[in-house]
Formats: structure tokens, C-alpha cells, sequence
């Protein structure tokens, strides 16, 4: 039988440029990062400060559901 991994559950992080047109973006999509929290220490949605190959430059990632 599988073990339970118990407070820590999988997120996505998805890039909060994806509803900006800027010129200088290299090309339309949406900038996703996986990685697991501990829901018992951060009960609130994640926001990390992380590169966006998109934008070409470092944005803040926010946890979707």
C-alpha cells in the first residue's frame, strides 16, 4: 500500500504577466512552475519571485488551484 505524504500537497505557480500585451514579450503563453508546500505552515496561496522565460525577466509567481 501507498503512504500517505500527511500536510504536504502539490501547487502550481502560474506567472502574473499572462494577461499583460507588452511589445517585448518573445512569445505568447503561459508560464507554469510546479512544487509542493506544507499546508499546515503556509495555509495561504504562495507567491514566489521567479524567472518568466516569456517576459524575459523575473516576476511573481502566485499558487492556482
Amino acid at each position: 500500500m501507498g503512504k500517505n505524504k500527511g500536510a504536504r500537497v502539490i501547487i502550481t505557480l502560474e506567472c502574473g504577466c499572462r494577461n499583460t500585451t507588452n511589445s517585448d514579450q518573445r512569445k505568447k503563453g503561459i508560464m507554469r512552475y510546479t512544487t509542493c508546500k506544507n499546508k499546515r505552515n503556509t495555509p495561504n496561496r504562495l507567491e514566489i519571485n521567479k524567472f518568466c522565460s516569456y517576459c524575459n525577466k523575473h516576476e511573481v509567481f502566485k499558487e492556482i488551484k
